[in-house]
C-alpha cells in the first residue's frame, strides 16, 4: 500500500512510500481511504513545532474518509462498505478529557490518514454523513469537532447571543457556521477583504479587517453597545488572546482553541478575574461528541467548505498552501485509488 511518510522534520522529508497492509485483529476494522484533511496541528507536526521529540517516521494528518474492507469477527457496529471516518483521539470515547488520550491521537504519536490503508479499533471510527462527499466528510474529525465543542458543547451559544471569531480557516469557517446555526451573531475578523465577504456569504452579521483595524476589540466593543460578545473563538494565542479578553463581555467565555500567532501569550489578568471571564481550553472531543456533532449538522444539512483539493502524490503542495494561510475553509488531499 502506500503511504506518505515523515521521515526527518520538514516538508521536503515528507516521502511517498510503500508500505506492507497492516494486519487486523477480532475487534479491529480495516479501511481503506480514500480523502484527508489538513489542520494546523498537522503542518506543526510536520515542520517539528509541535512535538520535536515525535518517533520517526510517522504518517501524518488525523483527519480523513475511507471504507470499509474488512472488519474483526467482533466488530458489531460496521460492516464492509460503510464509508467511516476515525476519531482524532482513539482512546476517548466519551466522558471528560485525560491526559492520557494524547497517547492516542492519529498523525502523532499515532500513524495517521495519509495512508491507503488504515486498521483501527471500531470503537475509534463513526459512520460518516451519507450526504456529504469524501472530501467534505474528511474535514470533519477535529477541525469540525473542535468548532462544534467551542461553540455548541462548550460555548453553549444561545440564539440572538453575539460571537466573534477570529479568521477564516478551517476551524473558524465551521465555527461560523455552528454558530449560525445556533441562529447567534457572528462578528468575523480577518486581513483578507475578499475572505470577509465570503464570510458575510456564509451568515457573518459584521467583519473587521484586522489590518485596517489593528485594535479590532475596541471596535467589537462598538458593535455590541459597549457590553462585549457573549463567546470568542480564540485562535491566535499570542498576538490575539488580549485583545479577546477586551472583546469579551463580563461574564463572557473565551474558547481557546489554537495558538497560530504563538504559544505564550501576554495576559492582563484583572481583565479576566474582575470581570468574571470564563477561559475554557478546547481539545477536539470525544467519539460521544462527535455522534452528536452528527446530528445537529445532518438537522440543518450543513455542509464544510472545501477549499482545495490535492492529489496525495503532491501532499508536499497541500502543505505549502496551508502554509501560505490563503485558503478559505479547508484544504484536503484525495488518495489516488489502485496504488499498492
Amino acid at each position: 500500500m502506500h503511504v506518505v511518510q515523515l521521515e526527518a522534520f520538514g516538508l521536503d522529508h515528507l516521502k511517498f512510500r510503500s508500505r506492507s497492509k497492516p494486519p487486523f485483529g477480532d475487534g479491529d476494522v480495516l479501511i481503506r481511504m480514500r480523502a484527508a484533511s489538513l489542520n494546523s496541528r498537522d503542518y506543526l507536526t510536520v515542520t517539528g513545532t509541535y512535538n520535536p521529540r515525535q518517533p520517526l517516521p510517522l504518517v501524518p494528518c488525523s483527519d480523513g474518509l475511507g471504507e470499509v474492507v474488512a472488519v474483526g469477527v467482533d466488530v458489531q457496529r460496521f460492516r464492509s462498505g460503510d464509508r467511516v471516518m476515525p476519531c482524532f483521539a482513539q482512546g476517548w470515547v466519551d466522558g471528560p478529557f485525560r491526559s492520557d488520550f494524547r497517547r492516542t491521537t492519529l498523525g502523532g504519536p499515532l500513524d495517521g490518514t495519509l495512508a491507503e490503508y488504515m486498521v483501527l479499533a471500531e470503537s475509534g471510527i463513526v459512520h460518516a454523513p451519507g450526504y456529504l462527499d469524501d472530501a467534505e466528510a474528511a474535514t470533519l474529525p477535529c477541525a469540525a469537532l473542535t468548532a462544534w465543542n467551542a461553540v455548541v458543547n462548550h460555548g453553549r451559544l444561545e440564539p440572538g447571543e453575539t460571537v466573534l471569531i477570529e479568521g477564516t480557516g478551517g476551524v473558524a469557517v465551521f465555527a461560523l457556521q455552528f454558530a449560525v446555526m445556533c441562529g447567534a451573531r457572528p462578528i468575523v475578523i480577518s486581513k483578507s477583504d475578499d475572505k470577509l465577504e465570503r464570510a458575510c456569504r456564509l451568515g457573518a452579521a459584521e467583519t473587521i479587517n484586522y489590518l485596517r483595524e489593528p485594535d479590532w476589540h475596541g471596535q467589537v466593543k462598538e458593535m455590541t453597545d459597549g457590553k462585549g460578545v457573549d463567546l470568542v473563538i480564540e485562535l491566535g494565542g499570542k498576538t490575539t488572546l488580549e485583545k479577546a479578553v477586551r472583546a469579551v463581555k463580563a461574564s463572557g467565555q473565551i474558547s481557546l482553541v489554537g495558538v497560530l500567532g504563538g504559544h505564550v501569550a501576554p495576559l492582563n489578568l484583572p481583565l479576566v478575574v474582575m470581570r468574571n471571564v470564563r477561559l475554557q481550553g478546547v481539545t477536539v472531543g470525544s467519539r460521544a461528541d462527535f455522534d452528536n456533532m452528527l446530528v445537529d449538522m445532518e438537522g440543518c444539512r450543513l455542509k464544510p467548505i472545501v477549499d482545495r483539493i490535492f492529489d496525495i502524490r503532491d501532499a508536499v503542495s497541500a502543505f505549502e498552501y496551508l502554509e501560505s494561510a490563503e485558503h478559505f475553509g479547508k484544504v484536503c488531499i484525495r488518495h489516488e485509488p489502485g496504488v499498492d
